[in-house]
């Protein structure tokens, strides 16, 4: 892998950091505190790629060689997006509306230095099994939903069990598209 400049990850996202240094890529965390404030009248491709913007709007950049990178991911099924849940019963709507059906997840992303600023997205078509209401509270029970969009997470028991088909990037759905990530990065 070519040398990559100094990037700077604003993301609270577990998965995002975990992907980022999985795939070989050194990287310093910084905390952001951003509005995700969106039009529901945006298409999900904008409304993902305007709150990663909106992230990366909220840093000032310390070093003139570093690249900041934020991202946003979201859960669009039915004509609206399915953000983080707030609770139990939130998280218990979302996935009984997801189940036996198609969705898409979209992720944005915001390279900036202190020069110029690219922003992209990918998406991705996931298909869940129909899901009981007891694998449902099971899962809700068991794993963690409530920092994961649409109430799931792809890598742990919901994407064992759950998802029937993902067509395009896995990554994508755990939150980074990597692949169209290093992609953008060696362009940028």
């Amino acid at each position: 892998m070519n040398k990559t400049p100094h990037l700077l990850l604003a993301s609270k996202s577990p998965r995002r950091q975990q992907i980022l240094h999985d795939a070989g890529f050194d990287f310093d965390f910084v905390e952001i505190d951003a509005p995700e404030d969106f039009s529901s009248h945006l298409l999900p491709s904008k409304i993902c790629e305007l709150l990663a913007i909106q992230k990366s709007e909220h840093y000032l950049l310390p070093i003139k060689t570093s690249i900041l990178v934020t991202a946003d991911t979201i859960v669009y099924v039915n004509g609206k997006v399915l953000n983080k849940p707030n609770d139990r019963n939130e998280a218990f709507a979302m996935l009984t509306e997801l189940s036996g059906i198609t969705h898409k997840v979209y992720t944005g992303v915001c390279l900036r230095n202190d020069t110029k600023k690219h922003v992209f997205h990918d998406c991705t078509a996931v298909t869940f099994y129909p899901l009981t209401a007891d694998q449902i509270c099971y899962y809700i029970d068991t794993f963690d939903p409530y920092d994961k969009a649409g109430s799931y997470g792809v890598q742990d028991w919901m994407g064992y069990v759950g998802v029937k088909n993902i067509d395009g990037c896995f990554y994508n759905v755990m939150g980074f598209p990597m692949a169209k990530f290093y992609r953008e990065l060696s362009a940028f």
